[in-house]
Formats: structure tokens, sequence, C-alpha cells
């Protein structure tokens, strides 16, 4: 009982509150203080053993996680080796290699990768302190002048114990980041395989464990071309939504995002939440029902992206562009469409082209309406009549008869989407 409490009565003197009893006023420390140190470690380092058997049982006796994360026989030798070194180190030569931080850092290294809390991680070292201060003060017995030489040395064994606990923690914690990191990679290149078509069961199984997701479900993709001149955070930072789940991939030229759908949400949801809000065009897949489906629906999502006119910010579904789809996934007929159905319009002047197109599109928009075409275009009725019997006579069809109207239809989409600029 006089060891147990004159050690705890050490370490508050140590920790600067008291000081010793029956010592008066602290003295300066001498050399003859640090031979006292010096011997009371050499005379405790044979004790070594019976302290790690003490500091295991009281570690698994505060918390059983230290047992089932470190194999018994495993622990009991590094602790060994810690405290061992660390006995070593309180009374080595001030200019020695801190042998205990070196080993401090390997710790830290190594819990973190064993997954040991880094809590319980610190309060190992400040146990194993305690543990080493006590059996000094209690070394000293009865021996007045060597309890307050040893006294004179606490700052040391407690600063001794924060630096290696400090090592031990900036250890764990730049190891615990690179797991994180490396676990990153690896989940984003599964990401990546499922997007570029991979669909292997080990793959899937592993993506699906990984990432948290069923590998069948509801899914869609996103693909969004941001206006890079615009200084602004990364749309898939702002992005969140009700019954929405993203995992985003980050592209030199896009932002592809894999969206996990529950079963009461659908593309409208999701296609109101995005359009309007990203700086730039972006493309909705169709929904799939696996994670095997996310590679077809990548492609599916760049090409409704990719019926997006220059210069708009719209996010359009794949289902609600089939017609402007066709035309970009097969631009040599494009050309073509536009060259057989356009080609008198081609010839015009620029603005006098542009103006004739306009009009139709209008009318196309407006079902047909001369009069609510004519309202949008700020025009008379008879104008939008006017342009449109020019657009029959150049492209030689009449937008009465449905194929000539499905023709001129898909060739000026296909002008829209395919001329330059």
């Amino acid at each position: 009982m006089h060891a147990h409490n004159a050690a705890r009565q050490g370490v508050a003197v140590g920790r600067g509150a008291v000081d010793a009893p029956g010592m008066g006023r602290r003295r300066r420390r001498t050399g003859d203080d640090w031979k006292v140190l010096a011997r009371a470690c050499t005379t405790l380092l044979e004790r070594v053993p019976e302290l790690v058997d003490e500091h295991l049982t009281e570690l698994h006796a505060y918390e059983p996680a230290y047992g089932r994360i470190v194999p018994y026989d495993q622990h009991w030798q590094e602790a060994h080796e810690a405290i061992r070194i660390g006995i070593e180190m309180i009374s080595a030569p001030r200019h020695s290699p801190r042998r205990d931080l070196e080993h401090a850092e390997l710790m830290g290294r190594r819990r973190a990768e064993q997954g040991m809390p880094l809590e319980l991680v610190v309060h190992a070292y400040r146990h194993a302190g305690h543990l080493v201060w006590d059996a000094l003060i209690e070394g000293a017995g009865p021996d007045a002048a060597q309890l307050a030489a040893l006294m004179q040395s606490a700052t040391t064994v407690w600063s001794a114990v924060d630096a290696q606990a400090d090592r031990a923690s900036e250890a764990y914690r730049a190891t615990e980041a690179e797991l994180r990191r490396r676990t990153d990679e690896q989940l984003q290149a599964l990401l990546d395989a499922l997007l570029q078509g991979q669909r292997g069961p080990e793959l899937v199984a592993r993506a699906a464990a990984g990432l948290d997701l069923p590998e069948l479900g509801r899914y869609a993709v996103v693909v969004l071309r941001p206006d890079r001149r615009e200084e602004r955070e990364p749309f898939h930072r702002q992005v969140r939504g009700e019954g929405l789940r993203f995992l985003w991939r980050m592209r030199a030229d896009c932002e592809i995002g894999v969206v996990a759908l529950d079963g009461g949400t659908d593309l409208d949801a999701l296609a109101e939440l995005l359009d309007g809000r990203c700086p730039g065009p972006g493309g909705i897949s169709p929904v799939v029902t696996g994670l095997t489906e996310l590679g077809r629906a990548r492609r599916l999502a760049e090409l409704a992206l990719r019926t997006c006119p220059p210069g708009t910010r719209q996010v359009v579904r794949l289902d609600r562009r089939m017609a402007g789809a066709l035309i970009v996934g097969q631009p040599d007929l494009a050309e073509l469409l536009v060259t057989d159905v356009l080609g008198g319009l081609l010839e015009l002047d620029p603005a006098d082209r542009a103006v004739l197109l306009e009009t139709l599109d209008a009318w196309l928009d407006c079902e047909g309406s001369a009069g609510r075409a004519a309202g949008r275009l700020y025009c008379h009725r008879n104008t939008v009549f006017n342009r449109l019997r020019r657009l029959e006579q150049l492209t030689a069809r009449s937008l009465s008869r449905p194929r000539d109207l499905t023709e001129m239809t898909l060739a000026l989409d296909a002008f829209r989407l395919t001329a330059p600029g």
C-alpha cells in the first residue's frame, strides 16, 4: 500500500501538481539524481516480464477488445519490447537515438492496420507509463533520499511517455489515412470496372460488398459535363436527393454518377433534381436492374448527353431524346440526312436559314399551331405560314405528309446536333 500511494504521489509531482510529502520545496536536479534513476532503471529491467503480465491483465480488464484484436502472445512480446526499450531510454544519455520512438511509430502503424481504436492505443501507453513509474517509486522503498532523487526525474519519465504516445498517434493517423486512401482507390477501381462494362460474378460480388450496394436493384447513370471555365465546387458535392444515393467518379472532361434509386423514386425526381443546377449539359440513362448493367447505362447516358446542343445546360433523359440519340449515334447517316433533306436551305445566307429553321422548330414545339408559334416568335401567323411554305419549297417536302414531316424533324435535329459551333 505504501508503494502504491507513493507512486501516485510521484505521478502528481511529475505532472507538476504537488510536492511529495515530507520533501519540502522542490530542489534542482543533480547528477546524483540521474545516477539514482539509472540504477533504478537497471534494477527494474529484471521485472519487465512481471510488469508486462500486469499490464496486459489490466488492459484486458479495462477493455476486452484488446484481446480480440491482438493475439495474446503477440501482444505480450510487443509490450515486453516496448516497456524494456522505454525503461532503457529513460536513463539513456540525452542525445542517444530514440529507439523508444521508433518502436512507438512501428506500433502505431501496426495497430492502425489491425483496426485497434486510437484511444486504446494511447491508453496502453499511458497505462504502461503508470506501471513503470509506480515500479520505480516502489523500488525506492523507504529511502527518502532515493525517493527525492526519483521525484526530480518525474518530468523526464512522463515526457518520454508523452512522446511515445504522440509518435504512436501520429503514425496511427498517417497509416489510417493511407489505408483509407487505398480502400477508396480499390472501391473506385471496382466502380470503374462496372462502368466499363465488366460483369464477372466475383467482381460484382466484391463491388456490392465494398460499395454497400445490392447486386440487383434499380440504378441509373448520370454523365455531366460541367463548364470548366467556371470557378466552382465540383457538382457532385452539391447534389443531394431523398430516395437517391449517388456514387461519383471524376473524369478529365465529365463527372459520372451511379444513382441507386429506392423503390418509390423514378427518373422524374432525378431529372428534376439535376436539371438547371448543373453548370453544363448532362445525360441520364434509363433505369437498369443491377450492377452488371452499369456499363450499358453509362453508354446510354453518354448518348443522351450528346443530344444536348452546344451551349445548353440541360440535363436530359435518354428516353425523352430517342430521335436525337439515333442521330448522334449514327453521325454518317445524320450528315446524309441533313444534306438530302435540307440541301436547299444550306445554300441560303446563314441568317435567313436560321430564321426558317427557328420557325420550323417553334411550329413543332407548338404542336403545329401557327398562332402559338407566331406568339413565340413575335410575328404574325401569316408570316409563320409563309416561312413554312418556303421551307416546303426548299426541301421538296410537305409538312402535311407524315413521312415528310418525320424526315424534316429528324433533319432539323441532325443539323442542330452536328453543325459546328
